[in-house]
């Protein structure tokens, strides 16, 4: 069973045995935007119960909040692994890696650096 830490800003560890990852959530407590393991998820607290919405697929990878572009990592028609950063975010102070969540080719690149993005648009589409 893992375990989460506030670290502080937002910022959380989980830790699952010898394994030790970091988690960023950002918004309200009621609707919280979490970025955790290359993923964006929407943690809706619903009166006694608590929620777990994946927010984008596989295909189209969007942002989890309002950021800046930092830098963008590869171009249409490469090919990427899973786990390689595809896109660098900004926001709040704090980079968000957004990361490949499985093997496969770059098809499209929907922004570039210093570019203001939106939640939920998608910045990369994988084939």
């Amino acid at each position: 069973m893992a375990t989460v830490t506030d670290v502080g800003n937002g910022v959380y560890r989980v830790s699952d045995g010898d394994v030790h990852q970091l988690a960023w959530a950002v918004g309200p407590p009621s609707a919280r935007w979490v970025y955790y393991d290359g993923r964006v998820y929407v943690v809706a607290a619903q009166e006694s119960t608590t929620r777990v919405h994946a927010t984008h697929d596989d295909m189209a990878l969007a942002s989890p909040m309002p950021a800046t572009v930092a830098s963008v990592n590869v171009a249409p028609g490469q090919i990427v692994a899973r786990g390689d950063v595809l896109i660098v975010l900004e926001a709040m102070k704090m980079e968000l890696p957004i990361t490949a969540p499985r093997d496969g080719r770059v098809r499209s690149v929907a922004c570039k650096p210093g570019e203001l993005v939106q939640p939920g648009v998608p910045l990369v589409e994988l084939e």
